[in-house]
């Protein structure tokens, strides 16, 4: 064991643990049985800590042998050897200044390991003077996220233009089945099975456009600005540096914000962004549940197109397949919605320099693009490229209805047509039959 001390007194922490005290007082204090904070932002925490090794090495600033050791340290982590040292919940009160100390005393402890001494030596490496140098969780967190959320938007956008190739694939196979189209559940004119999906490529289409379009939006940080965005204890060739440094580890082309004070203390950004998730999971619920109802069956139902049966439906009903894709599709996007919500109101409750609420920000909108991608994969690979149309029964309900009668209605009138269909007695035959004599008698409708 090794005792840890701060000012609010001591610890006892096993001697295995890279986590100090700041991170155990963080796990005992929101010991939620939640989620723990995504990885991916934890990552984004260190990639931002390497860059600020790199930049201080680089300035000769600091201990000789420190920020090499903090660099080689980062490696370690962003490797992958040591995922279970980051234990702070996903929710947290202090505006992610837990998760922050959470990499900060992981990466000092990696550090220490590595030249030789023993955890907890923080004369020798302090989490704080050496690995936070010149930082804030104020700078450090959101520029994290933005980090972390451009990587997932990019995953979320090609996922979408394979949805959206998808869907063109089957307009294509699908142009020439005729079928029953259908205002507020009703029959009403005449469409192809092809341009139903090519409607929904189009919606897909736009969601690409628009994901692809806001990651400009996440591009400048505020990483240099520090507490409040006015570089309060950063060196100005650090400021410099560590966004240059930042771009090269990154592969995005991030920013300093011409304004960091605005970025630390306004969220917008990120409502704009969850906005378009938002948008997207309506499309998405759009169109999985069309492809519930035209599933739906397969003798009661419509039965217009064939879902893959993919597991058993029912533990009481024999041969019973539900079409749990849409069903699951549908489901996230309520999740992404509400999610959407909780971004609205955290951002919204900001107060003056900062906001405290970053915590719920960054979890609703990392796991409503982590729950997206997954299911925009999972849309198009086990339900869209696997359906099959039911072209008989395309056929015989529109042959069963009384789509084909709007056609008569500029030759004839509107209220003649609708008078014909009411003497029809359910007959779209014999309403066929009236409309053509009708018409065929009169030269002028010719």
């Amino acid at each position: 064991m090794r005792t840890e001390k701060d000012k609010i007194g001591e610890m006892n922490l096993e001697d295995d643990k890279l986590y100090g005290i700041q991170t155990a007082r963080a796990a005992e204090n929101f010991a939620l049985d939640y989620k723990r904070t995504d990885l991916q932002l934890v990552y984004a925490i260190v990639t931002i800590k390497k860059a600020a090794a790199s930049t201080y090495k680089k300035l000769g600033i600091g201990k000789e042998g420190v920020y090499e050791a903090i660099c080689d340290a980062c490696d370690t982590i962003l490797s992958g050897k040591v995922d279970d040292s980051f234990v702070t919940n996903a929710l947290q009160g202090g505006a992610g200044t837990s998760t922050n100390m959470n990499v900060n005393e992981v990466i000092t402890n990696l550090s220490l390991q590595k030249l030789g001494f023993s955890r907890g030596r923080y004369d020798i490496i302090h989490p704080l003077d050496d690995v936070n140098r010149g930082q804030s969780t104020n700078d450090v967190y959101p520029t994290a996220l933005r980090i972390a959320a451009i990587k997932k938007l990019r995953a979320l956008s090609d996922n979408c233009a394979s949805l959206q190739q998808a869907l063109q694939i089957k307009e294509n196979e699908f142009e020439d089945i005729k079928k029953l189209g259908r205002t507020e559940l009703m029959d009403a004119v005449p469409i192809t099975l092809g341009r139903e999906f090519g409607a929904y490529a189009q919606a897909i289409a736009r969601d690409r456009w628009r994901i692809y379009k806001v990651e400009e939006r996440l591009r400048q940080v505020n990483i240099g600005g520090t507490a409040v965005g006015c570089g309060d204890n950063a060196n100005r060739k650090y400021r410099i540096g560590v966004i240059e440094e930042l771009r090269e580890l990154t592969g995005i082309g991030l920013a300093t914000a011409e304004y960091p004070m605005d970025i630390t203390q306004n969220n917008d950004v990120f409502v704009e962004v969850s906005g378009l998730l938002k948008a997207l999971s309506v499309n998405l619920t759009k169109i999985a549940n069309d492809l519930r109802l035209m599933n739906s069956g397969p003798n009661g139902g419509l039965s217009e197109i064939t879902l893959q049966p993919l597991q058993m439906g029912s533990t009481i009903m024999p041969g019973k397949v539900n079409p749990v894709l849409p069903e699951m599709v549908m489901q996230i996007s309520m999740k992404v919605m509400a999610n959407d919500y909780a971004i609205t109101m955290a951002a919204s409750r900001g107060e003056f320099e900062l906001n405290a609420f970053f915590p719920l920000i960054a979890d609703s909108l990392l796991d409503n693009l982590t729950l997206l991608t997954n299911a925009t994969q999972l849309f198009r690979t086990k339900c869209i490229e696997t359906l099959k149309p039911n072209i008989k029964r395309c056929q015989e309900l529109l042959e069963h209805s009384y789509a084909f009668a709007t056609a008569y209605t500029n030759s004839l009138g509107y209220d003649k047509v609708s008078e014909i269909i009411q003497e029809s007695d359910g007959n779209p035959e014999k309403v066929r039959e009236t409309l053509n004599e009708i018409n065929q008698s009169n030269p002028s409708n010719s």
